[in-house]
């Protein structure tokens, strides 16, 4: 039976923001919203990607608006999204940036400096941004919030628990976002992708089966917030396998994780990162 939430039809969006947009994930769905009468506000930090990014966009007949400013930085990041509410918040709000880290292979586990980093942009960042979105959409009664979680939020992967944890956190936010704010009219999504063909997905270790190219990931995510899905998870296979990792018993998945080889490496050498900024 489907939930409240479920049953809001959200309006076709036409202010529209996307955080993290010099990433795979979020240029494409720059790309994919970008036409006349939309006005999508960009933000990254990666001037030689975010620049040629909003002028394909703005060539596409969207009405561009780009920023740079420092998300984790509370003062700059609400200041941005009061002057962003005014006269009313965005119809849809894809907080997108964030980054990843593995073990380092000299066995010492994650570099403290990285995780906390970590946590900061892909947990602490999109929440800070919904706790300060989510009562203006309220009051306005309708609106769209989408976060980006991951596959490894199921089961958490051994060869990036920092990560894994930060994407099962967005992802529980998420889904209780979506049962406090379904009544009123405001719809919440929780992004689940498996691997998508970027640089971010690459610096991870561990296989990458049924890659998929940023393109086809855009217009599978859009469609799901059209239909304010509660999770949109792609795909099908791989969701299915990591599904039942949450299911089974702990011991049994960790067996599975190492068989198909995603344990955590050791040796020597420095620890890997990579950042949707």
């Amino acid at each position: 039976m489907p939930d409240a939430a479920s049953k809001t039809a959200p309006k076709t969006p036409r202010c529209i923001l996307i955080t993290g947009a010099t990433g795979a994930i979020g240029g494409a769905l720059a790309r994919e919203y970008a036409a006349p009468g939309i006005r999508l506000i960009l933000h990254g930090r990666r001037h030689e990607v975010l620049q040629p990014l909003a002028s394909h966009c703005r060539q596409l007949g969207a009405d561009v608006v780009v920023s740079d400013i420092d998300l984790c930085d509370d003062t700059a990041l609400f200041a941005w999204l009061d002057w962003l509410c005014v006269p009313e918040p965005p119809d849809l709000v894809i907080a997108n940036a964030g980054m990843n880290i593995s073990h380092a292979s000299d066995g010492k586990g994650e570099r403290w400096a990285q995780a906390s980093a970590l946590l900061e942009i892909n947990l602490r960042v999109p929440m800070a941004m919904l706790n300060y979105l989510a009562p203006r959409m309220r009051k306005r009664g309708r609106g769209q919030l989408v976060l980006m979680s991951s596959l490894a939020a199921y089961h958490g992967l051994p060869v990036t628990p920092s990560y894994s944890a930060s994407k099962a956190g967005i992802k529980a936010y998420g889904e209780a976002l979506r049962g406090w704010l379904a009544a009123d009219g405001v719809g919440v999504s929780v992004v689940m992708p498996g691997y998508v063909n970027s640089r971010m997905c690459h610096a991870m270790p561990g296989p990458k089966p049924l890659l998929w190219q940023p393109e086809r990931a855009a217009r599978f995510i859009r469609r799901g917030i059209a239909r304010n899905r509660a999770r949109i998870s792609f795909p099908f296979p791989l969701n299915f396998g990591s599904w039942w990792l949450a299911v089974l018993p702990a011991a049994l998945s960790q067996r599975c994780l190492a068989w198909l080889n995603y344990g955590a490496p050791s040796g020597s050498g420095t620890p890997k990162g990579d950042q949707t900024p």
